[in-house]
């Protein structure tokens, strides 16, 4: 298998002879249109704007894609058969990877390519992520320039697009040659991904058409996991069997009348009435407990206090943004996405939206005074009611070790009237306003107790927490945050917000009577947009292989910021995912395709042995014929599975989502797999894959 040929002239000498045939001029080329104005609004002034550039005052040039400018092509420019489908020609797997202009970017493309052509140097400027990386190297491979002018390219990592930002970020260009493994990574996830929707999408649908399904069964790396994830849990809760189970509560009372309640602690004697969780299954044993301790001394055998510093949340990546948005606002992930992207680019109200990240470099400490005063003036409300914010104050967000590409959603130094934004753009630059806040304000301290009673043999426990000074909890206002669900011990019957009395071991107090709590296992929940966005950040939950479980942690989980939006739109879109209130369910059809595939398709395993390897891709620690080839073997086993069976579990289901023509493209009848359409989740970028969903 070929490696991806368009990196390797990056390895030349970048000494070699190079004689522009134009004045010398370097050349900025940005991801979007936005960030091109950005740069150009910093840069030597007057400016020309051009149709899809600006010439500078200097006569630098800032150009700009429109997402991908190039895609893969489509299996018939490989071989015109392709065009129909048909198993016999699985898997389709091309010896030379070919790229055409998307057809609504070519004129863009023509004026990228000719302003290359021109400029004796090179600026990339694509977003700071792998998509981002190989979305302008791909142009500029495209493009074929020299050997020397490859080698020369420098690397703009911007993620503020306010202007000084935008300059600090200029004065520290770097070698784009330092992105070649993170460029190679993102190039064979493309390509894999391609291979893997393309091939298995059209293998299935297929052979769902033998069992008289006429829809298209698309299948992709992430978002079928991601509906086996919701099949399973819809299944899990229909088939569900609640179980009785009973808890004792001892109401005490002390010498000076003070009165608190403990729960019983079943004891070894008590495991053949109790299931493997530790819960009570026998009412006897319980009624028996309750009419044992009616009225009798409860001695306390042990005493603990414990001092409790809260640290504040940390800052939010776009999935924590998500979670919290899904959970306080009801946002799906695509909205808090699309609103996000619109105050950092339309805005200029905070950073990158799309990092992973929930920390900052120490270097922006530099930038905290410039930040809160925006965030005052922008946003009194914040702090009414709380002290000012601490400058001196460093909390453990700000770590460079844990900062790679991108860093945490943080707001920017821009000051404006909130009267500006709409609800939704509001909601949302407070909320990351806050978080950032919360870091200039004391830790939280609680008060934890825990009292140990004999009562007639039997061990009861009593607990309480109680907040002893409120630090940043103060800028919430009562609300419940991440940072509380984390940390705070879960309330039971048996734990309260008021201290516990003030007791000694040795000390004797009564148990007034026992009180019988009659309990019921409960089903789980279905998934909603906030514990589906959960589940994918936290896959590894939902593994029982240990090693795969460890993989796992050590990624980003299912899908990455940019695309997990995307990929739970792309379920709905098509039809098997529905809504049921606020809860997600799977379809019918979602339920039949599952139930139809192997289960390496519908499991995170394979995806995040994916995940690893593209890591090591990044981290030089694996080639990318490395990571291609065993894949293109496990791909022609998958085939080989899906050609000798019939899904039947999609007999007689209805179709889900939209009518597609199997003989050509989507809707158009000229050749594109209908079940991998992009699902990026990102307006601006048109899948480098073909169209391949993940």
């Amino acid at each position: 298998m070929r490696p991806p040929g368009i990196f390797a002239t990056f390895t030349v000498n970048s000494s070699s002879a190079f004689a522009p045939e134009y004045p010398a001029m370097i050349l900025y080329i940005a991801e979007k249109p936005s960030l091109g104005r950005a740069i150009a609004e910093v840069l030597p002034k007057p400016h020309k704007k051009g149709e899809g550039y600006i010439e500078l005052g200097n006569g630098d040039c800032v150009t700009w894609c429109i997402g991908h400018l190039l895609e893969q092509a489509e299996p018939d420019a490989y071989s015109p058969e392709y065009k129909q489908w048909q198993l016999a020609h699985l898997p389709i797997i091309p010896a030379e990877w070919k790229l055409t202009p998307r057809s609504s970017a070519k004129s863009q493309l023509a004026v990228v390519k000719r302003l290359i052509k021109q400029a004796s140097s090179l600026v990339h400027a694509g977003d700071p992520d792998r998509e981002g990386q190989l979305l302008v190297d791909e142009v500029i491979s495209h493009a074929k320039v020299s050997a020397s002018k490859l080698a020369s390219t420098q690397r703009l990592l911007i993620s503020d697009l306010n202007p000084d930002a935008v300059r600090r970020a200029l004065g520290q260009l770097r070698s784009n040659k330092e992105f070649v493994p993170l460029a190679t990574s993102a190039l064979a996830r493309s390509r894999a991904d391609w291979l893997y929707g393309l091939n298995m999408t059209r293998a299935y649908t297929l052979q769902g058409r033998k069992v008289g399904y006429a829809g298209v069964l698309s299948v992709g790396r992430v978002q079928t996991p991601l509906l086996g994830l919701v099949v399973r849990r819809d299944l899990d809760i229909e088939h569900f069997e609640p179980k009785d189970h009973y808890e004792v509560l001892a109401h005490i009372t002390t010498d000076k009348g003070e009165s608190f309640c403990a729960k019983w602690q079943p004891s070894e004697a008590c495991q053949p009435y109790m299931d493997e969780e530790g819960r009570v299954l026998s009412r006897r044993l319980a009624e028996t407990v309750v009419s044992r301790i009616g009225g009798k001394p409860a001695l306390v055998e042990h005493v603990s206090h414990k001092d409790k510093k809260q640290a504040p949340p940390l800052l939010y990546s776009l999935s924590a943004l998500q979670i919290d948005c899904a959970k306080r606002f009801g946002m799906s992930a695509k909205e808090v996405l699309d609103t996000a992207q619109s105050l950092y680019e339309r805005h200029k109200l905070i950073t990158y939206p799309r990092s992973d990240s929930r920390h900052l470099p120490k270097e922006q400490l530099a930038l905290v005074p410039d930040v809160l005063s925006a965030v005052s003036a922008n946003a009194p409300e914040l702090l009414e009611g709380a002290p000012s914010p601490d400058l001196h104050l460093v909390s453990k967000a700000w770590d460079d070790s844990k900062v790679d590409a991108h860093h945490a959603i943080v707001p920017t130094g821009k000051r404006t009237a909130l009267s500006q934004l709409n609800q939704r753009e509001r909601q949302l630059y407070l909320h990351i306003a806050r978080q950032y806040l919360a870091q200039f304000y004391p830790n939280r301290l609680l008060a934890d107790t825990e009292i140990q009673l004999i009562i007639e043999g039997g061990s009861f426990i009593a607990r309480a927490s109680v907040e002893r000074a409120p630090g940043w909890r103060v800028l919430f206002q009562g609300r419940s945050t991440e940072q509380d669900e984390a940390k705070e011990p879960q309330e039971t019957d048996a734990s309260q917000k008021t201290p516990l009395p003030a007791l000694n071991k040795g000390d004797i107090a009564r148990c007034c009577h026992g009180e019988l709590l009659a309990k019921q296992t409960q089903p789980p929940k279905h998934f909603t947009d906030a514990t589906l966005l959960s589940a994918m950040t936290g896959i590894a939950r939902y593994v029982s292989s240990p090693d795969i479980k460890r993989i796992l942690k050590d990624t980003d989980g299912l899908g990455t910021e940019a695309t997990r939006a995307g990929i739970i739109e792309l379920l709905f879109k098509r039809g098997f995912l529905v809504r049921q209130g606020k809860s997600i369910v799977a379809s019918q059809a979602g339920r039949g395709l599952i139930a139809s595939l192997p289960e390496v398709a519908t499991t995170a395993d394979m995806t995040a042995l994916w995940e690893r390897q593209l890591s090591d891709i990044c981290q030089r620690q694996l080639s990318y014929k490395g990571f291609m080839t065993p894949l293109v073997l496990e791909l022609e086993k998958l085939i080989e599975q899906a050609a000798a069976s019939l899904p039947t579990a999609l007999a007689g289901v209805t179709a889900a989502g939209p009518k597609r023509s199997f003989r050509g493209r989507a809707g158009k009848g000229k050749g594109r797999a209908p079940g991998a359409s992009a699902g990026r989740g990102r307006k601006s970028r048109s899948s480098p894959s073909g169209k391949v969903a993940t």
